[in-house]
């Protein structure tokens, strides 16, 4: 069953990586994937949250980079050291087959920290402000899945570390959001009056 499903995990890899592969895609996946690119969300929300919510705006960045860090540590140095996974272009005999767009990395695989960092971001975004802002829903899923999904096009993920990734930052995410929902926005932020 075990190597059913690795046999799975590669097949659906090179589907993606080799099948959709195309110009376009070529060129908009590594900007997906790259931290600098989505420097301007980042900024927006800086100024953002405290412009519009004081106080509770600056606390909603301070637990953005402590959901960031947890979810960072949790999949980069508890999971990956135990699960050891080679990166598809690490993995003698794999790697020969692929569609390399950006520098491998030396780190595991498993589960993707990408996936994990984004959909932790995302789900706490989602959390603290749907109630509000429902077009957050879908905008926060496919801002973390396009980041996810491009680290499985240029080569450096499988599909499996992807949804791993993806379930843990949700978990994280999700948490935290709901903690600083309750803490500080149930009574601070009066959304829907």
């Amino acid at each position: 069953m075990f190597n059913q499903l690795i046999q799975f995990d590669h097949q659906l890899f090179l589907g993606i990586n080799q099948g959709l592969s195309n110009a376009f895609f070529d060129w908009l996946m590594p900007l997906l994937r790259n931290r600098y690119f989505w420097a301007p969300l980042y900024l927006f929300l800086i100024v953002f949250l405290p412009r519009h919510y004081g106080k509770a705006g600056y606390l909603c960045i301070l637990f953005l980079l402590l959901t960031f860090a947890l979810s960072d540590f949790t999949s980069s140095s508890l999971i990956k050291p135990l699960a050891g996974r080679l990166r598809p272009c690490n993995e003698p005999g794999f790697n020969q087959e692929i569609n390399s767009l950006v520098a491998c990395g030396t780190g595991y695989s498993f589960p993707s920290s990408h996936a994990t960092n984004h959909f932790a971001l995302a789900v706490f975004l989602i959390t603290v402000f749907f109630k509000s802002w429902k077009p957050i829903l879908p905008l926060g899923l496919l801002w973390a899945a396009s980041i996810a999904f491009a680290q499985v096009y240029v080569g450096v993920h499988f599909p499996l570390d992807i949804f791993a990734g993806a379930l843990l930052g949700s978990l994280i995410g999700s948490i935290t959001g709901t903690v600083f929902y309750q803490l500080y926005m149930k009574d601070l932020w009066s959304f829907g009056s």
